[in-house]
Order: structure tokens, then sequence, then C-alpha cells
């Protein structure tokens, strides 16, 4: 039987911390955050948070991942990481599978892209 998606997403949410979009905007410009945008990069190319860093959910763990040839090294900074999706799915998923690969100090950011625009965040 397959397991529905919002059944994963729910679980995932169970396992990682989130962030709020109040919370994410305070960070912002934070020497000590990196923001890790994971939409696909047409929808990053469009509009992302401001000095985030882009991460395609379908490279995550290849840029993730410090003995890849893709690896960004951001996302092994020892920073803590805000991951955000455009409302909020994707990213709780990228974000358990960010600890499931041992890297800690990982959150979602509720509500993703679209939380984070309406508060009026900046964007680059």
């Amino acid at each position: 039987m397959v397991t529905p998606s919002m059944q994963l997403i729910g679980e995932a949410l169970a396992e990682v911390a989130s962030v709020s979009v109040e919370d994410a905007l305070a960070l912002a410009g934070d020497e000590g955050t990196v923001f890790v945008d994971v939409r696909e990069r047409a929808e990053h190319d469009a509009g992302a948070i401001a000095g985030a860093v882009a991460a395609p959910r379908g490279f995550l763990e290849f840029i993730a991942d410090p003995g890849s040839p893709m690896h960004n090294p951001a996302l092994s900074s020892g920073k803590r990481l805000v991951i955000y999706c455009a409302s909020g799915g994707r990213s709780a998923l990228a974000a358990k599978t960010l600890q499931d690969m041992g890297i800690g100090n990982v959150a979602n950011l509720s509500g993703g892209y679209q939380a984070w625009t309406e508060a009026g965040g900046p964007t680059g």
C-alpha cells in the first residue's frame, strides 16, 4: 500500500522543528542562520528569500552531502538551517531528510515562501 503524501508530511512535521514566519523574519540577516529554498529552480528564480541558498528537493541529498561534487558548504556549515518551499510541505520532508542525514539545527518554515511574502519578508 502506498503511504499518502499528506501522511508523510504530517510524520515529518512531528519530527522536525518548525519556525513561524514571525520568528523567521527576526532571523533575516542573522549570520548564524541560512535560509534554504528547496523549491524547483524556476520557482527560486522567480523570487526567493533574500540571501537564500537554492537546494532543489530533487538534489537535496547531493547538495547536503560533503562527499558529493554537488555539495554546497552552507548546508554543512553548522549554522541554523531554515528550510522552506512554497507552502511548507516539501520543506517539511526536506528538513526530515537533512535530519536523517545527521545534519542538526534544522527547522521548517511554517507556511513557506507564501507566508514569508505575505508578511513582507525581504526577497531577492
